[in-house]
């Protein structure tokens, strides 16, 4: 089992960063891959970014490249996206999740075994 709790969102205005972190409790949180995925009022789920156990694979969105950054720091059991340049349509409730088959950076949400409450970012124009 497997908790995973987000924090770090809030509001922001056009342009602006911020950076949300999850933090893990429970099994080893290396023996997991890691994904962003976030969900705006209306719409579907969808991918942000994920990172193999080892840290070494990233996967992002296309169209969220170079804006948006995965990182995990394993002995703090602790994952992290890094947003830049946030723009009003980044407005979303972003979940982190863990794969425990992770050897490879999934984008698929059904890969994924725990997630966490998420955690709400709102982008101002």
């Amino acid at each position: 089992q497997v908790q995973l709790v987000e924090s770090g969102g809030g509001l922001v205005q056009a342009g602006g960063s911020l950076r949300l972190s999850c933090a893990a409790s429970g099994r080893i949180f290396s023996s997991y891959g890691m994904g962003w995925f976030r969900q705006a009022p209306g719409k579907e789920r969808e991918v942000v970014a994920a990172m193999s156990r080892s840290g070494l694979g990233t996967n992002y969105a296309d169209d969220l490249k170079g804006r948006f950054t995965i990182s995990r720091a394993n002995a703090k059991n602790t994952v992290y996206l890094q947003t830049n340049s946030l723009k009003p349509e980044d407005t979303a409730v972003y979940y982190c999740a863990a794969d425990y088959s992770g050897s490879s950076p999934s984008t698929a949400g059904g890969r994924y075994d725990y997630w966490g409450q998420g955690t709400q970012v709102t982008v101002s124009s």
